[in-house]
């Protein structure tokens, strides 16, 4: 029991024992019907919230919850067992800060792989048993069935899941066609249905953003201006 308490304490591993705790309250929660699963989800991936930014590190098709917590509970696996194995053998000293910090970076990059692979392999799972969270699909890729109709909405099925098929609704300029491949990118609360864009724009627009995002971490003042003109 003592050890139990010692590893428990020990840095870094107490850094996720308040973070799993709530995770493990907001489950309960949710189990409860007290807390909704789309809890980070916005209606649309334009920003820099925390949905849209687990869908760019490939945790599309899942609530942002979900992905969040996999995350930290492989993560804290990782940093348990790091402890166990390595650190609390280790004469550190003052040392143990500077590398529990890399500890918790590095598992976080094993974590990372591991809980998108878990994600992807659960997404069809949320499709049968969740398919009123509507929201999670964005950033999934589609195939267009047909070509839109005069007021621009059609069909479309889930690449990675073809039995399941959305309302794709179009506009002028950004219409879809049969048999292409495009992404969802905004959800359209009051139709039920989704906006896209081709796959190929959805890419670009990625690494343009990822750039945009460099010149500003740069600090120059005009870099900050286009960046904010754009």
């Amino acid at each position: 029991m003592e050890s139990f308490r010692e590893i428990v304490l020990s840095f870094p591993v107490f850094v996720f024992v308040p973070v799993l705790l709530l995770v493990a309250l907001y489950w309960l929660l949710v189990a409860l019907r007290l807390a909704p699963l789309e809890l980070f989800e916005h209606d649309s991936l334009k920003g820099d919230h925390l949905a849209s930014t687990l869908v760019a590190l490939g945790f599309a098709g899942v609530p942002a919850s979900f992905a969040l917590s996999a995350l930290l509970v492989l993560a804290g696996a990782a940093t348990l067992v790091a402890e166990v194995a390595v650190l609390r053998w280790l004469p550190l000293g003052l040392f143990r800060i500077p590398v529990g910090v890399a500890v918790l970076w590095g598992a976080f990059v094993v974590a990372s792989p591991l809980a998108a692979a878990l994600c992807h392999a659960l997404h069809r799972w949320f499709h049968r048993h969740a398919p009123q969270q509507r929201r999670c699909l964005l950033g999934e890729k589609v195939e267009v069935k047909a070509e839109p109709d005069a007021a621009g909405w059609t069909t479309a099925a889930l690449l990675d899941d073809p039995e399941w098929e959305v309302r794709l609704h179009g506009k002028v300029g950004s219409m879809p066609h049969a048999g292409e491949r495009r992404v969802l990118v905004k959800y359209l609360a009051g139709e039920g249905a989704y906006r896209s864009v081709a796959e190929s724009d959805y890419r670009e627009a990625r690494a343009h953003l990822r750039r945009l995002r460099l010149r500003q971490g740069g600090g120059g003042t005009g870099r900050g201006g286009a960046a904010a003109s754009l």
